[in-house]
């Protein structure tokens, strides 16, 4: 490791709190770009885990940040509230779907707002269990990691009460028939998980993810979800769907369960919704959340700053026209990296709504052995010349598309150009793996 700054945060800064594909270090970042201290400057897919959603530094947040530091710049909202977060939590319930009584709890992180669900619905309903989906990525506190089941979270043992059913994945089916594979997967969990561990008398709610993030951005069949809710209304099981990493118009909709017309009982938000600043929500049955007082609190929930970055972060995305862009950049994208898919055998699968896109590699077609190492080896490759992407999925071989909306058809055009010219170098052997490796291990 050569860059002394590097070598600095690897001395002091924790290895529990880094995922590294390659060496950067970033100085600056504005609109779709982030900018290194030597002044190169990359096109990032990635949007820092899809938190940029209206890309970097936006002036309208700067301002409103500081106008808001300026004349409150904290108060507890759990004792002296302040208008801010209720009107955020007023624009988050008129956006959410569902015609009934909802109510808004606030915190910091995805995995907060998880945790709430974890703690919660089993109070609300009366009922123990919950049920998740394997692949699923919650959070990484106790609660939320319960609900995960992403190899990331593997190595703890979460709350006993949770049970965990395949997810509808269309190209790697788990049942192995992908034409047949809602009704597969809705059986499992009615003619086995329901009559042996997990009765439905005793299930207070079941957490989804409309299309699984870092499971691989698995999109699942068009008949599942609302499928899923019906199952749920019968049973009277509370059905919540994590949005913290696809929600907030990245996929062309406010929602990505609102591409199949089903209303949740709950939705999870984080990630893009501060803007860059740290909050999450859950908007939820207001009987869900009214369960009990102080049980699920942190002091700087819905802060002022918070709160205000996040008004005026929904008022970008509704006034400057972001979803219908997302919608309609992401067609395009998903054309551009189709077209590639026919050039490259690598390429297994290219699937996603919107701006929220997956790009499975495969060591061949036939036997879709997930090509991991030529993974880390084309992101790492984009990293040099210019492009960040990650991966993500259980077997590390899905490229994560997650852009900033804010991106343009010219950008995606290069995008996909240094996709391409990478996956070029991969195949005349023009890529050192040795540092692909080293990056992935922090040596």
């Amino acid at each position: 490791m050569s860059n002394p700054f590097l070598v600095m945060e690897d001395q002091l800064i924790a290895n529990a709190l880094k995922i590294r594909f390659f060496p950067i270090t970033v100085q600056s970042a504005k609109g779709t770009r982030l900018t290194d201290p030597n002044g190169k400057e990359y096109l990032d897919l990635t949007a820092g885990w899809a938190v940029a959603g209206i890309g970097y530094s936006h002036q309208r947040i700067s301002q409103v940040i500081k106008e808001q530091y300026d004349t409150l710049s904290f108060t507890s909202q759990l004792s002296a509230p302040e208008q801010t977060m209720v009107a955020l939590a007023n624009k988050l319930v008129e956006i959410t779907p569902g015609n009934f009584s909802k109510k808004v709890w606030f915190g910091h992180s995805g995995s907060d707002a998880n945790d709430c669900i974890a703690k919660l619905v089993p109070l609300a309903k009366k009922r123990s269990r919950m049920i998740s989906f394997m692949g699923s990525y919650h959070g990484q506190t106790m609660g939320s990691l319960s609900l995960s089941g992403h190899p990331a979270q593997s190595m703890f043992i979460g709350s006993g009460n949770v049970i965990k059913i395949p997810y509808p994945n269309p190209y790697r089916p788990p049942f192995g028939e992908t034409n047949r594979l809602t009704d597969q997967v809705l059986q499992y969990l009615e003619d086995e998980v329901f009559r042996t561990v997990c009765p439905p008398e005793q299930t207070a709610g079941l957490i989804i993810e409309g299309i699984q993030s870092d499971g691989g951005l698995i999109v699942p069949p068009d008949d599942f979800l609302p499928r899923l809710e019906k199952l749920c209304k019968h049973y009277d099981i509370a059905l919540i769907f994590d949005e913290v990493k696809v929600g907030m118009g990245r996929t062309g909709k406010w929602f990505s369960y609102e591409h199949t017309g089903v209303t949740p009982d709950a939705t999870v938000l984080g990630k893009s919704l501060g803007a860059g600043l740290p909050l999450s929500a859950v908007v939820a049955r207001q009987e869900i959340l009214d369960v009990g007082s102080g049980i699920h609190m942190f002091t700087t929930s819905g802060n002022p700053v918070c709160s205000r970055a996040a008004l005026e972060n929904i008022a970008i995305l509704e006034e400057e026209f972001l979803l219908k862009q997302a919608q309609e950049n992401g067609d395009y994208f998903m054309k551009l990296l189709k077209e590639l898919q026919t050039k490259v055998e690598w390429i297994g699968d290219v699937r996603g709504h919107g701006l929220a896109i997956g790009i499975e590699l495969v060591e061949d077609r036939i036997t879709k052995t997930p090509a991991t190492e030529k993974t880390a080896a084309i992101c790492y490759r984009c990293y040099e010349l210019g492009l960040l992407v990650f991966y993500v999925g259980i077997h590390s071989n899905v490229i994560e598309i997650t852009p900033p909306l804010t991106i343009t058809k010219e950008e995606i055009e290069h995008a996909v150009s240094v996709l391409e010219q990478a996956f070029t170098d991969l195949a005349y052997g023009k890529i050192d793996m040795d540092l692909v490796k080293s990056s992935q291990d922090g040596s």
